[in-house]
């Protein structure tokens, strides 16, 4: 009688598994791992699903307040200037109308002395 499996096939077919399957971790290793250790020994971050380093951008580059400044304390600086802005335009505006109806007065003697 002629068996199928003897132990000679088994150990090549187990020994072509082995090495099928430490291939496809070794290639796991180098394709997926290694980048992501690289990447993170650089100071980067590994973008997976495009397979590339980023670099990681700092918040305060960003948002241009300082670095430990909560939010509400730069939204109230930010808010401080704007009314200290706005109140100087408001001022340019009163003087700018009150040089108008001085030369519009000036105007009016001039023309009623003529």
């Amino acid at each position: 009688m002629h068996r199928l499996l003897t132990m000679r096939r088994l150990s090549i077919m187990f020994l072509s598994l082995f090495a099928v399957a430490t291939a496809g971790m070794l290639t796991y290793q180098h394709f997926r791992i290694d980048p992501e250790r690289k990447c993170a020994r650089n100071g980067q971050w590994y973008f997976a699903e495009e397979g590339r380093c980023v670099t990681p951008i700092y918040i305060p580059e960003i948002t241009k307040r300082a670095p430990g400044v909560t939010r509400e304390e730069a939204s109230r600086q930010r808010n401080a200037e704007v009314y200290r802005l706005e109140e100087e335009v408001r001022r340019e505006k009163a003087r700018l109308a009150y040089e108008a109806a001085e030369q519009r007065r000036a105007l009016a003697e001039a023309q009623k002395g003529q």
